[in-house]
């Protein structure tokens, strides 16, 4: 057994079926997609589309990253303030043109829009990272309990970059070896879960330290329910 297993044997999975139910609903979706590549890795099931967003829209959305960017926050409280030293900002979901790009990702991934949370976004400066951590919530953690009526867990996430940055600043899936630079305009798009249903720990994933310039990005995750 992986030892880096251990925390999470035996812990309830209320939404396995879900989860496989919309695993099977946007793998399809996705294979009929020719702009989604799939990253040739064993063990998870990770896409990039290049150009997603155009230049004038991400330009767009750093304005509303830097309006609304404050230090960004953890589920676990007892991390350290070094975990994650971004800043963050969740985008107003009633302006015409966050509705426009929270639509045309339900659109690609075939996701029910009320199951997707509203899209953040994120700055790293120079020496900001966000260490390995999983997308998925635990069960057994204290925040279950508030998640588990806010939608349940967490299934698939997409990840917008919103810039190239000059050096670091990747998205690294330490234990598949798979390190991806930031390019300006292209979403990555994971499966939180195994095709089974199961909370997948290989998706584990850091935000790596930028080492010169920004980097600008939006995440929106999906629920396997509706998320309020």
């Amino acid at each position: 057994m992986d030892p880096a297993l251990e925390p999470y044997n035996n812990a309830p999975n209320p939404d396995k079926q879900a989860l496989k139910r919309v695993g099977q609903i946007v793998r399809r979706r996705l294979a009929a997609d020719p702009g989604a590549q799939k990253f040739p890795v064993e063990g998870a099931e990770i896409y990039g589309i290049s150009d997603f967003l155009g230049p004038e829209e991400c330009d767009r959305f750093i304005k509303i990253v830097d309006d609304n960017a404050r230090p960004s926050t953890l589920y676990e409280h007892g991390q350290g303030s070094e975990f994650r030293t971004s800043y963050s900002g969740d985008v107003d979901r009633g302006d015409p043109f966050v509705k426009m790009i929270e639509r045309r990702i339900d659109d690609c991934l075939g996701m029910t829009p009320a199951f997707g949370e509203a899209v953040q976004g994120q700055r790293y400066t120079a020496g900001q990272e966000f260490r390995a951590h999983n997308d998925w919530f635990w069960t057994k953690a204290k925040y279950w309990d508030g998640e588990v009526v806010r939608g349940g867990q967490r299934s698939w996430t997409a990840m917008i970059y919103l810039n190239d940055v000059e050096e670091g600043g990747t998205t690294d899936f330490v234990r598949l070896g798979l390190s991806i630079p930031p390019q300006r305009g292209v979403m990555l798009v994971w499966n939180n879960a195994l095709p089974d249903g199961t909370p997948n720990i290989d998706t584990l994933h850091a935000g790596m330290p930028v080492i010169r310039g920004v980097k600008y990005v939006i995440t929106k995750w999906y629920r396997t329910r509706r998320w309020a």
